[in-house]
């Protein structure tokens, strides 16, 4: 039940756009097909294209964006920020509301001692979290 969340009181979270999420260790960020297209287009490139120099097909299947040499996402830049962040993928879009990251106030936590945004700013309330969760992006096929 709800009620029994930890973060039934709803969350808080402003992305600060500190860009720390884009970047720190080896990671997956899965995109989806129409994600790919909104991408190559935004890039003014076809969709072969696209994917041959900004994916690679991952062990279940799934599409991930490659990652630069120091494991920041290729479309982060460090004075600029995300350069696609109008055309993010849902993974990006939906962080930190991750089924992992809210797993248990202790992985949430883990996360905020991170994620600057993570504990301020703007309160998400638990329906938001929930819909958020239910198709976090960072799954198979999610």
């Amino acid at each position: 039940m709800a009620d029994e969340l930890w973060y039934s009181d709803g969350l808080r979270f402003t992305c600060s756009r500190c860009g720390t999420c884009c970047s720190g260790g080896p990671g997956t960020v899965r995109v989806s097909d129409l994600e790919i297209l909104r991408l190559a287009r935004r890039l003014a490139l076809s969709e072969i294209e696209f994917r041959r120099y900004y994916t690679y097909r991952l062990g279940t299947g799934d599409m991930s964006l490659r990652e630069k040499s120091n494991y920041e996402c290729i479309f982060y830049e460090k004075n600029k920020g995300c350069t696609v962040y109008e055309d993010r993928p849902r993974q990006c879009r939906t962080w930190p509301f991750w089924g992992k990251n809210v797993a248990s106030l202790r992985t949430w936590k883990k996360s905020a001692r991170w994620c600057k945004g993570m504990n301020s700013g703007r309160l998400h309330p638990l329906h938001v979290i929930e819909e958020l969760i239910s198709n976090d992006g960072t799954t198979e096929s999610g």
